[in-house]
């Protein structure tokens, strides 16, 4: 039984959030593992995704091996402070979830199949935490940049809770919102574990699967 401190389950207002600043915070200039620029644009014929999974180490691990996906990057999204520092998120008073950007070529991997990385390697039924770590930096998240992301998404949301109700599990808590701003995190959070190979991961997973193509498939 997990005993929880209540204010990190509980998602800050608007008016209580930190208030942050206007300047973007350095971060690493390339990714340590391709080389290629961080803040590159999103190539032609390639899409961005975002996810939040809990802890992002482990989470941005899972997708950088992806075949297909071309770069990944670790941030803050989806609350209310401007450019927030890790040690203010941490607080839970910015609103934000740690999320990992994906940018990824269509014609090699879907976002289907993208979808079915997120949903099956972590536990989407568990509100502000993920396992041990708790608050509302680790809620279970899918970002959508286009109408038929949200589509796809949110048919495979109901894909899987059809399975995980089959399996005697809970209702998923994930949200499924349009992009917000991504803020980039701090140099050292980008490809943790490929600088730390023996840091920590939180990711899991609920040991339940569902085909790509029951409701889950992406063009």
């Amino acid at each position: 039984m997990f005993l929880f401190d209540r204010r990190k389950t509980e998602m800050v207002t608007a008016d209580r959030a930190l208030p942050g600043r206007a300047e973007p915070l350095p971060t690493a200039e390339t990714h340590f593992l391709s080389g290629l620029p961080l803040k590159a644009p999103v190539p032609e014929g390639m899409e961005e995704a975002m996810f939040g999974m809990g802890c992002f180490w482990g989470v941005e691990r899972k997708f950088w091996a992806v075949p297909g996906v071309w770069l990944t990057m670790v941030g803050y999204a989806g609350g209310f402070t401007p450019n927030p520092t890790y040690k203010e998120t941490c607080t839970q008073l910015t609103g934000h979830n740690e999320v990992v950007r994906v940018i990824y070529d269509p014609k090699v991997v879907s976002y289907g199949e993208l979808l079915k990385l997120f949903w099956e390697n972590h536990d989407p039924t568990q509100g502000m935490r993920q396992g041990n770590d708790v608050g509302s930096t680790y809620r279970s998240g899918i970002y959508t940049f286009t109408e038929a992301q949200e589509t796809v998404a949110r048919a495979s949301k109901a894909a899987y809770q059809q399975a995980l109700t089959a399996a005697g599990r809970g209702q998923i808590t994930t949200e499924i919102l349009p992009a917000p701003v991504f803020y980039y995190a701090e140099d050292y959070h980008q490809q943790y574990l490929a600088k730390n190979p023996d840091g920590y991961c939180g990711i899991g997973g609920t040991g339940v699967s569902c085909p790509i193509g029951v409701g889950v498939t992406a063009a």
